[in-house]
């Protein structure tokens, strides 16, 4: 296998889709299987839907997931400049080529000539709707016009594209690594535009040159691109660059949540989860969308969640979590399916919950003190890390840390009104005060004794744990949940557990 050398495409018009981020994963794991590089090339040719601040977000966005880039131009690289407005003056020569050699061809058609095609098109109810093949020879192009005619117009200035002369009639078999054989019937396809006089290429030239000039040797991208495979190949043929084209890996869609359709923004919003990496503030418009930073995701955990999304380690394997040099190791195109991956909002929590409680309860501390201090609370390290691990296997998200353990500091006032009508009986009244009686009499306030002391107190009373336990939670924590009820006990101390269960008694 020659170097591998892959490219991050993406153009500079918005926030970094998920699918766009899974691309650019991928990319990245194929180039560090195999030991090569990793390249970030921004495709900015279409300046008519350039968004500033996105090519800075698209950059951000990758440094935050723990992508780094090999060549670009920030880092730099001896392919440069890898922007291509910058590489402008490349592609009129290789456009120039291909009219030369016969394989493209200069059309002066207007709006309003190439509106009269398509109705006549319509009105003859022919299969065939575009500009190609079957209809270039009844349009205003070189071909049509003749050498002089086309002369004269160029020196004049008159507005004119540059269309690549689809071959008639030809049966093409291409190879696709994660799909197999893709075959194409170029009668069936159009002439695309591939230079503009305003001197700036379409995606298809600036590609094409671009990967041959750059070395690339695979091209993975999303499914979206492959109706393209056809032209690109023969745009590779026409320059003779046979020999050096890329392998082709085409991406399955990133599918909405029940499976119907490719997943959106629109989505997000309506299901409520993010779209995007990280926060993005839309400069056109203002409308501002929450990332997966924000909502609390570790970067890890989104490499994670994305890396399963339409690949698996294959071998029948089970496991899902994995770190990025894991995943360095073992992926490979072959086990990426060809069917759509439908996005699991709930999976993805799970991921990141799977990444919270593998974290130390020192890291998880430095979380849990910024939002203690957003309430006004000022917790140390030891015992931030302590309450970390007493909630934490009861936690999806960093910011869900402090609002679990939030009753250690703050009694509360009101008591969750499911919980007291299902556990607050006739009876409870009088087993409180008597496990206030008991927790007086304690000197070893530690979890083990207290557990110890009242299993036997509960066995010897024939009573049940929950009818004991649970108005007690109830009454220290304002709801039934959170962790064991003895460390709640341990922690809160024996003159704060009294106070709070006497206070409860007396206003629940």
């Amino acid at each position: 296998m020659r170097e591998v050398r892959v490219r991050f495409a993406p153009s500079p018009t918005g926030a970094l889709h998920l699918g766009g981020v899974r691309t650019a994963l991928f990319n990245y794991l194929f180039a560090r299987k195999h030991n090569g590089k990793f390249i970030l090339r921004i495709e900015d040719t279409d300046q008519t839907r350039f968004v500033p601040g996105a090519e800075e977000y698209i950059i951000k966005s990758l440094a935050w997931i723990g992508l780094d880039i090999d060549e670009s131009d920030i880092v730099g690289g001896e392919y440069g400049p890898y922007k291509q407005s910058n590489r402008k003056h490349l592609y009129t020569k290789y456009a120039q080529q291909l009219v030369n050699d016969g394989f493209a061809y200069y059309a002066f058609d207007t709006p309003e000539d190439l509106e009269v095609m398509r109705k006549d098109l319509e009105a003859k109810k022919s299969s065939i709707q575009s500009y190609g093949p079957a209809t270039r020879m009844s349009m205003k192009n070189s071909l049509t016009l003749g050498e002089e005619k086309t002369k004269q117009l160029l020196d004049e200035n008159v507005p004119y594209v540059i269309r690549f002369k689809m071959p008639e009639n030809e049966k093409l078999v291409l190879k696709d690594i994660i799909r197999g054989e893709i075959k194409a019937d170029t009668s069936l396809l159009d002439d695309k535009v591939l230079y503009k006089s305003d001197g700036m290429p379409t995606y298809h030239l600036a590609n094409i040159v671009d990967d041959h000039l750059m070395k690339i040797s695979h091209v993975i991208r999303g499914e979206e691109w492959l109706p393209s495979l056809p032209l690109h190949y023969l745009l590779y043929r026409s320059f003779g660059w046979l020999d050096t084209m890329p392998e082709f890996a085409h991406l399955p869609l990133i599918l909405k949540p029940d499976g119907k359709g490719k997943l959106s923004k629109r989505d997000g919003d309506r299901l409520g989860f993010p779209v995007f990496p990280l926060h993005w503030e839309d400069p056109k418009t203002g409308e501002v969308s929450k990332g997966y930073e924000e909502a609390g995701y570790f970067p890890e955990a989104f490499l994670n969640m994305m890396a399963l999304l339409g690949w698996n380690p294959g071998n029948n394997s089970t496991q899902e979590i994995f770190t990025k040099e894991e995943l360095c190791k073992i992926f490979t195109l072959e086990n990426v399916h060809k069917a759509g991956s439908k996005f699991d909002p709930e999976k993805n929590k799970w991921f990141n919950k799977q990444y919270l409680e593998l974290k130390p309860n020192e890291e998880l501390a430095e979380y849990f003190i910024e939002d203690a201090k957003k309430d006004g609370v000022t917790v140390d390290k030891a015992k931030a890390a302590k309450l970390c691990g007493l909630v934490k296997d009861r936690c999806h998200f960093s910011h869900d840390l402090w609002k679990e353990s939030k009753y250690f500091f703050v009694a509360p006032t009101e008591y969750n009104e499911a919980n007291k009508k299902k556990f607050w009986k006739p009876e409870s009244e009088d087993l409180m005060n008597k496990s206030i009686e008991i927790l007086k009499q304690t000197e070893d306030f530690s979890s083990k004794n207290l557990e110890n002391i009242f299993t036997d107190w509960i066995n010897n009373n024939q009573l049940s744990f929950g009818k004991v336990l649970n108005p007690m939670r109830l009454l220290l924590a304002g709801e039934c949940k959170g962790p064991h009820i003895f460390d709640i006990l341990e922690e809160l101390g024996k003159e704060e557990s009294i106070r709070r269960i006497e206070t409860g008694i007396k206003n629940i």
